[in-house]
């Protein structure tokens, strides 16, 4: 099914912005809940401190990307009305929100700074990723959001 114009508001050269800035906060979350596993079964300092600046660079880089694609959602009706846009924009927001508070739970001293609770964050939140990136590519690959008009 093709929709109408359905390409970025947000692009660069053509190409959209927000799918080439979303793989870095991904990767900065979920490499916060695996160092936050190595440091719930080995407990040593540096790995809360790589969690507190992968959260935080996850947050910074999830800026970048939320901009994108607020720009995307708000500036295109057409993207808006996809079954799958509205999960993935608060289920991000919701991850984000998540983050943000993880990334001040981490930052207390301690043992407990990271378990339980700021593991249980990291782990929630790369669940919502795993989920609002399949909402995200349902609206690339079934719906052409993006694609060259």
């Amino acid at each position: 099914m093709r929709e109408n114009n359905l390409s970025s508001t947000a692009k660069i050269g053509g190409h959209p912005i927000h799918p080439m800035l979303v793989p870095f906060p991904i990767a900065f979350f979920v490499g916060a809940f695996v160092t936050d596993l190595i440091y719930w079964r080995a407990p040593d300092a540096m790995w809360e401190t790589f969690s507190v600046w992968l959260i935080t660079a996850g947050l910074v880089m999830a800026g970048f990307a939320a901009i994108a694609g607020l720009i995307d959602f708000v500036g295109n009706r057409a993207i808006r009305a996809l079954k799958p846009a509205w999960p993935h924009v608060l289920g991000n927001v919701l991850a984000l929100l998540l983050s943000l508070i993880n990334v001040f739970v981490h930052s207390r001293d301690g043992y407990t700074a990271v378990v339980p609770t700021g593991l249980i964050l990291s782990g929630l939140v790369v669940a919502i990723l795993l989920f609002t990136g399949w909402m995200g590519g349902e609206m690339v690959y079934r719906h052409r959001v993006g694609g060259v008009n």
